[in-house]
């Protein structure tokens, strides 16, 4: 067994109710993620409602699932390290600590921007839309990375994200070009519809010599790919971007292509309450199941499961979350 090395944004999720009038009046389409400054970020806190503050940022919580499914299969070989940057403030000192406590060792760059957030409001309707403040996340640079450590992982993990500046997407770059030279695996999550239409053209020059693992949901590879037709279609011209690829299809499951094979796995019904992490989750479900080498069908059906799990419990936690549906699943 080796390590997986997620690379992303610490965030500080701040989960809020509100209604599709309070995202029309904040001029957000529901289900987006927008980089917003720390006035407009204060903004929409203050017009809804506060309901909890949680460590987060979409690589942040793939490891934390990651993490969580590894302490229920008492897995002392799957190690799980991670990499950005927060402030030297107390949410700094607060995602550090969590982090640690989920069981990922937490490699943070101390910068002296305040740590970033992300103001997440859910609506009736279970949607969640993100209002972003990137703080010090903005600053991780090339020279935060331990490049022996991920070259001594089995896997890379890599969001979409890392593209919201040009000190990231460096850092990214290098990341994913040592790996590759150690015969690391790369894995990248689009992340979000907002990644794919923004940076577009910048992951299709990138992708196809650099990633081994694609994660994204239909718009995302829509918009990447140009296609919208059926979702085969989609698949092989997604083919171009890595060997691999993972389309998330919601409440639905997911369908994996990897070489000439399709792979659709069900997903799990559940009654949500709230959908942040769902798709993260995913990605930490599939990610161990990789590293552990399981079946392409196994590392989905565990991917499934777990992102189904999250959505019943309020913000990305798995405190919530019974054992037993990993254990029955794995055993």
């Amino acid at each position: 067994m080796g390590s997986i090395h997620g690379m992303g944004n610490p965030l500080m999720d701040i989960i809020l109710t509100g209604t599709h009038d309070d995202l029309a009046a904040l001029a957000a389409e529901p289900g987006t993620m927008n980089l917003v400054t720390y006035e407009e970020q204060l903004a929409v806190i203050q017009r809804c409602r506060q309901v909890s503050r949680l460590p987060g940022g979409s690589c942040a919580n793939t490891m934390r699932a990651a993490a969580w499914i590894t302490r229920q299969l008492q897995d002392a070989a799957t190690a799980l390290h991670y990499v950005g940057a927060v402030g030297c403030d107390r949410f700094g000192d607060v995602f550090a600590d969590e982090l640690q406590a989920s069981g990922v060792t937490a490699e943070l760059a101390r910068k002296s921007t305040p740590t970033g957030s992300s103001a997440i409001v859910v609506t009736p309707d279970f949607e969640r839309t993100m209002f972003t403040f990137l703080g010090a996340c903005r600053e991780l640079d090339e020279t935060d990375l331990d490049l022996a450590a991920i070259a001594r992982s089995s896997i890379l993990h890599v969001t979409g994200y890392m593209w919201d500046t040009a000190s990231q997407e460096a850092a990214a770059r290098k990341a994913a070009a040592a790996a590759r030279a150690a015969g690391v695996l790369v894995s990248f999550d689009v992340a979000d519809p907002f990644v794919a239409e923004r940076y577009g053209q910048k992951l299709r020059s990138w992708l196809p010599q650099n990633c081994d693992m694609l994660f994204a949901n239909r718009a995302e590879l829509q918009s990447l790919t140009g296609v919208s037709g059926p979702d085969s279609a989609i698949l092989t011209a997604a083919q171009a971007f890595a060997p691999h690829l993972v389309m998330k299809t919601g409440a639905d499951g997911c369908l994996v292509r990897c070489g000439a094979a399709t792979v659709a796995v069900a997903g799990y019904r559940v009654q949500p309450r709230d959908t942040t992490g769902a798709g993260d989750s995913f990605a930490g479900g599939y990610l161990y199941g990789t590293a552990r080498g399981w079946p392409l069908k196994r590392c989905a059906q565990l991917a499934n499961r777990i992102a189904a799990a999250v959505v019943t419990v309020e913000g990305c936690r798995y405190d919530g979350i019974d054992p037993a549906i990993i254990q029955e699943l794995c055993s």
